[in-house]
């Protein structure tokens, strides 16, 4: 919308660079051309301001497809304005000298004739398209042929309008039929998921199966494993028993060896010690018996008194240790008697 300041009963306008101003004075065109700023008589002037810039216009309506089924179609076409001097005459786009608004509603009228002639050739396309393929392909073929018509309408060139882009954002059928369409593709989804999850568990039973098989396996190998390593060391055992008996036995012999052989030393020694002392004894008898006989020879030829001193001498070296003798007159004079006969024999 132009700027207007009011001085002394005339008015200055200033417009955007996006605005195309046309002013006409007494049914003359004094000013055209966007982004204008000039001053003007209210009462003389006849002021015009056309949107030039690119503009957006959403639209949303509702069709049928070929099975009878209702669709709605979100679509926005952009615009602008190429000639604002044949818009300007086709279109009410003058605004008010005092306040700068338009008169009339010039882009309700544009928005209009857009939007019945973009459905027009959406509701032709989709009354021949089935609600299957208008959901599949419906937005390219909505779009495409919304372009085609509103670039073929003799209206839109004769009021100055350009069309820039045509954007279809979707084809939607109503709430219920969307439902339903959705309730085999969810059921397949479901079930894609209930059997992906069935094939996990599978797996993963399968999985613990082999984890208790070998848990299984491991166990029987080592009680084989610990049954072979008893195995041994039994056999080892009897094996070590074995040969500490055999070593005992060896040690046994040996020792039975050696006492025989002591023994049988100790025999020899015993008897040649018996032997020998025989032998001594017998040596010792005859040196007994030949100093007997030599003593007995000797003294055969001694007299008796000669004999019976001896004996005295004899036994007093065998007597005990005599202290005192008493001699009665008995004795002493029949020793004194005896000694005295001797003496003269």
């Amino acid at each position: 919308m132009a700027d207007i300041t009011r001085r002394l009963g005339w008015r200055h306008l200033r417009s955007t660079p996006t605005a195309h101003i046309r002013h006409h004075r007494d049914g003359k065109l004094v000013h055209d051309g966007p982004g204008l700023g000039f001053w003007f008589h209210p009462l003389t002037a006849a002021l015009s301001e056309v949107p030039v810039e690119d503009r957006e216009l959403a639209m949303t309506f509702r069709a049928r497809t070929a099975d009878f089924q209702d669709v709605s179609v979100q679509a926005t076409v952009t615009y602008r304005i190429g000639d604002p001097a044949l818009a300007a005459a086709r279109l009410d786009f003058s605004v008010d000298p005092d306040t700068g608004a338009w008169r009339g509603a010039p882009l309700e009228q544009l928005g209009t004739l857009l939007t019945e002639t973009a459905q027009q050739h959406a509701l032709d396309v989709l009354a021949r398209t089935p609600l299957s393929a208008a959901l599949v392909d419906g937005v390219a073929a909505v779009r495409d042929r919304i372009a085609a018509g509103l670039g073929a309408e003799p209206r839109l060139p004769a009021t100055g309008i350009e069309v820039v882009a045509v954007r279809v954002m979707a084809v939607r059928p109503e709430a219920e039929v969307e439902r339903a369409l959705r309730t085999p593709a969810r059921e397949r989804i479901q079930q894609e998921a209930d059997r992906a999850t069935y094939e996990r568990r599978a797996v993963a039973v399968e999985r613990e199966l082999a984890i208790a098989e070998n848990e299984l396996a491991s166990q029987i190998e080592l009680a084989r494993r610990e049954e072979r390593l008893v195995e041994q060391r039994g056999a080892n055992a009897r094996r070590e028993a074995e040969e500490s008996a055999a070593a005992d036995q060896v040690r046994a012999q040996a020792e039975a060896a050696r006492t025989v052989k002591l023994a049988e030393a100790e025999a020899a020694r015993s008897v040649a010690l018996a032997r020998a002392e025989a032998q001594a004894a017998r040596e010792v008898g005859e040196a007994r018996a030949e100093a007997q006989a030599a003593w007995l020879r000797v003294h055969g030829d001694v007299d008796v008194a000669t004999l019976h001193a001896l004996t005295g001498t004899q036994l007093a070296e065998n007597l005990p240790r005599i202290d005192s003798v008493t001699l009665s007159p008995d004795v002493l004079t029949g020793l004194l008697a005896r000694l005295g006969g001797g003496a003269r024999g």
